[in-house]
């Protein structure tokens, strides 16, 4: 099984529990004013490479993975775009008692009979995932990424009613995702779901515009600045993160 990735990174420590090999994969729907990887967004792109790559690769790696309780994390772009390569390395994984996530948007869910099947197949080797809910408001989703939401929440409902470990992450944009009323909705909506192990506020940061920039892309959010310590505890007040 060959997949598309963009690039590896051998020791992530931002992607899951211990230390991670994280394998990050090329294409992707959303289009997030703050990406800081859009150069994984063309589908079709990226490095051509088999299952059995990555997994002799990662076995270099296992020693970390045991004494930090570490394992895989699959990311992006939009891992869910490849699911039959993540069938594949995730089986592959499990066979090796590797940990495995998953980092998503969710932007690619829907509820076809076909999708669903496979997603619920790849479901099962998945002991964590990474949701990334970027707006709560389905309008202000949509200027946001470009897509609306209400398929994104469906697939944290799916995964809520598969009992699939979730964290919640939302990353707090200034002026965009940090509204007092939209923070309520959304952390109502986490308290809705029955698997959520974790919420993380990220600060927005704009360790990617160099990308755009070589990319020729427009930067939106040039003007915009990072939020304060102060601004992230107020968003996990009103989240009610304890």
């Amino acid at each position: 099984m060959i997949g598309k990735v963009h690039s590896i990174e051998t020791c992530g420590t931002v992607d899951g529990p211990g230390l991670r090999y994280v394998v990050f994969m090329q294409g992707c729907l959303l289009r997030c004013q703050y990406c800081h990887n859009p150069d994984t967004w063309k589908i079709g792109e990226g490095k051509d490479m088999s299952v059995d790559e990555i997994i002799n690769d990662l076995e270099h790696y296992l020693p970390y993975f045991e004494s930090s309780n570490g394992g895989i994390t699959v990311s992006g772009g939009e891992p869910l775009l490849q699911m039959d390569f993540l069938i594949e390395l995730f089986t592959k994984c499990k066979e090796r008692g590797i940990h495995t996530t998953i980092d998503s948007s969710g932007g690619c869910f829907q509820e076809h009979p076909e999708f669903l099947k496979k997603l619920d197949r790849l479901l099962e080797l998945t002991d964590l995932i990474l949701l990334d809910i970027k707006h709560i408001d389905s309008s202000k989703h949509q200027a946001l990424t470009g897509m609306k939401n209400e398929h994104i929440l469906k697939f944290a409902n799916h995964l809520s009613t598969k009992h699939v470990p979730i964290w919640v992450r939302h990353v707090l944009v200034p002026g965009i995702s940090d509204d007092t009323n939209d923070l309520h909705a959304l952390g109502a909506f986490i308290a809705e779901l029955d698997n959520v192990e974790r919420v993380e506020v990220l600060p927005y940061h704009k360790l990617g515009v160099y990308k755009w920039k070589e990319l020729g892309l427009d930067y939106a959010l040039e003007e915009v600045v990072p939020p304060t310590e102060e601004n992230v505890l107020e968003a996990r007040k009103l989240l009610q993160i304890r």
